[in-house]
This record gives C-alpha cells, structure tokens and sequence, in this order.
C-alpha cells in the first residue's frame, strides 16, 4: 500500500502575498507591536494583538511556578502580561487564547512552527528518496549592514565533506512573511537537489538560502528591499566565500527568488548586474508600491541595457498563470524591460498560482539549467 503524504503549507503561501497586499489592508495596532519588552524595574511585558478574545494568559518556562501573571486588556485589543523579576535567559512561552495554545505571531521565526502536512507516494520530483542526500546547515553571520547576528541555510551537495572541489553558488531567497527555513521545509529544496544530482541532471553545487525577512520602516518597503541587498553584497556573499570552497566569478553565481524575493533579486542584480550570470525572478517583478519608470532610472536600464544583457546568461522571469497575485506587476515590469531593450525569457510553465506548488517546480526547472 502507497505511503500517502500532503505537502502544502498555506500559512506560508499566505505569508508570500505581503509586499502586495501591503497598502489594501487598514492599519492595526498589530502593525507596530513589539510583543516583549523588558521594563526598567526588571519586569518583562509580553504583548499579543487579540481584540476578539475573551481571556489571554501566557504559559511556558517564562512564567514561575505558583505565580499569576498580572494581564491587562486594553481598548484597542492589545493584552499585556507582566512577568515580574524575570531573569536574564532563554524561555519557551505561547499564549492560551480562549482557551487555545497560540504562537506569538509576532516572535523571532514566527512561521516556523507551522504544521506541514505531506501528501507524497514517494514518486514525486520533491519526495525524500533512496539517493545520495545533501546537508542542510543551519549558519550564522553577523550583518554589517544591520548590525545584528542573522541566520541562513546551505544546502551542499552530496560527496562536499570528502571532495576538495571548488562549486558554483545558487542565492536562493523566500517570500515575504517567511524566513530562510521556508525553501528547507515547505519548499523541499534538500530533496528536490538530491533527486536532480543523482538523476544527473544537475552540476554540484552550493544552494545558499538567506533570510529576506528584513524589518521595514518605510511604507512602501524600499528600505527592505535595499537593506536585503546590501546584507547580501556585504555580509552574506563574503562569509559564504569564506566558509565554503566556492567558485567566486560572476559566471558561477546565480540567484533566483519568489514573490518578494523575486523584488528582491531583482534589487541586487540590476545594480549588481556584473556580480551575477544567472537570475532567476519567480512570481515578482519590481515593488509594486514604487514607480516603475523611476525604478528603470534608479536602475540605470537605458544606459546598462547593453552590459546587463552581456553580463546574465540567463534572465528568466516566470509566474504561476493569471491567478498568481504578481500577475500584473510582472507584466507592468516586462514592459519596463521591453522599453529599455533588457533581455529576458518569460514563461508561465505552471497554471498553480502564487503557491509552493509553483515554486518547487521553478526549482525543478532552474536548478538544471545553471553553470552549464
């Protein structure tokens, strides 16, 4: 009897429509919580966003035994509880909503915990099968741009540990509301590498998946897109490089991301664009809060048409049908291309929308066509 597994996960599918969805939604006081907060006095106040609720408590290692943490509703929706003399330390903790167990949405990696079911028989380009497998490591770096410690994933190929080969290097990027451990998990990025190695259809490889989720202050979240690229120029590529044996010219480089990775991969090559031989954009296009013209000129498309064009091997551009919700920012970004004499491929090779579905089959497609 076939093993049956469901692999989907929409929370994070939903969590990929943020940069669009941006400006179509009212404000909340969600919007600027900040969900712990240490007191001067020594107290920590957790905050969770839950107008509808009826009764909010915290639960987990942070609260002491025998203690009732003091828990105040506030007009606008917002619950705080005070944990009082909290000490310096690492602490598990989830709200009780209604008597349900909830995660911060608003803590580090939020989306993670999130349940993935899998509907696979074993058979499947992304399925865990009986091949040679890669690693998947879990790295820190610390960001020079943002001034913090931040985290990604590297997948390397089966055979690294042993091989002293020098390997060209995919940055692979997620989509808004996720993090670096989305294309590790939901994205099945490990398995569906293994299966195209052992099959031969792809040259080894490094597969570098940074965390994209960069905290915006700007409302048409320019700022993010320009701090990913600066994280990834000046942190992200030289630690890569420095830490795995890498192939460094441009030719052996190659970045490819969804939704709002795809803005963001467009950001980085355009005004890299001879740091990079290979981009791919799934799902995206420019910011579709900006202009796009202005964005061209930022860009410097008329006048770098020609060392763009000379510079990527390939400049793909895909969506999942007229249903993917970047639908029309990709088009209203072709035509920008078409203006400025950028060449490009476009294809809609999959009818599946703005879903993994779609983006596990861009991998599929991509992975084998790089470094030839």
């Amino acid at each position: 009897m076939k093993q049956c597994h469901l692999l989907f996960a929409i929370l994070l599918a939903v969590g990929s429509l943020l940069p669009v969805q941006a400006q179509r939604r009212t404000p909340t006081p969600n919007d600027t919580l900040q969900s712990i907060r240490r007191q001067a006095d020594g107290s920590v106040v957790f905050s969770i966003y839950a107008p509808k609720a009826r009764t909010v408590s915290l639960a987990g290692d942070i609260v002491p035994w025998g203690q009732r943490p003091e828990v105040k509703e506030n007009p606008n929706g917002v619950w705080n509880i005070t944990i009082k003399d909290a000490q310096p330390g690492a602490y598990r903790y989830h709200y009780v909503v209604d008597g349900l167990n909830v995660y911060d949405p608003k803590g580090a990696f939020a989306s993670e915990p999130s349940a993935i079911a899998e509907i696979d028989d074993g058979n499947e380009f992304f399925s865990m099968k009986d091949v040679p497998h890669g690693a998947i490591a879990q790295r820190y770096y610390y960001s020079k741009a943002l001034n913090t410690t931040r985290r990604l994933h590297v997948w390397t190929p089966a055979g690294y540990e042993n091989s002293k080969q020098k390997l060209p290097v995919l940055y692979l990027v997620h989509g808004g509301g996720d993090t670096d451990n989305a294309w590790p998990t939901v994205g099945r990025a490990g398995f569906i590498l293994d299966n195209l190695l052992a099959e031969g259809k792809i040259l080894p490889m490094i597969v570098v998946m940074p965390n994209g989720n960069i905290p915006a202050q700007r409302q048409d979240m320019s700022d993010l897109m320009e701090n990913f690229t600066n994280d990834l120029m000046g942190s992200v590529i030289p630690y890569i490089e420095s830490n795995y044996r890498c192939l460094t010219d441009k030719d052996h480089r190659a970045m490819a991301g969804l939704s709002m990775g795809g803005i963001q991969t467009l950001e980085t090559t355009l005004a890299h664009y001879d740091k990079f031989g290979y981009v791919f954009v799934l799902s995206g296009g420019f910011n579709p809060n900006l202009d796009y013209e202005k964005e061209a000129e930022r860009f410097h498309l008329k006048e770098n048409a020609a060392k763009i064009n000379k510079s990527f091997k390939i400049f793909a551009h895909t969506q999942g049908g007229s249903t993917d919700i970047t639908h029309v920012s990709g088009e209203r970004t072709n035509k920008i291309f078409d203006k400025y004499g950028i060449n490009y491929e476009y294809s809609e090779p999959y009818q599946t929308g703005h879903t993994w579905s779609t983006w596990r089959n861009n991998l599929k497609d991509l992975a084998p066509r790089l470094f030839r």
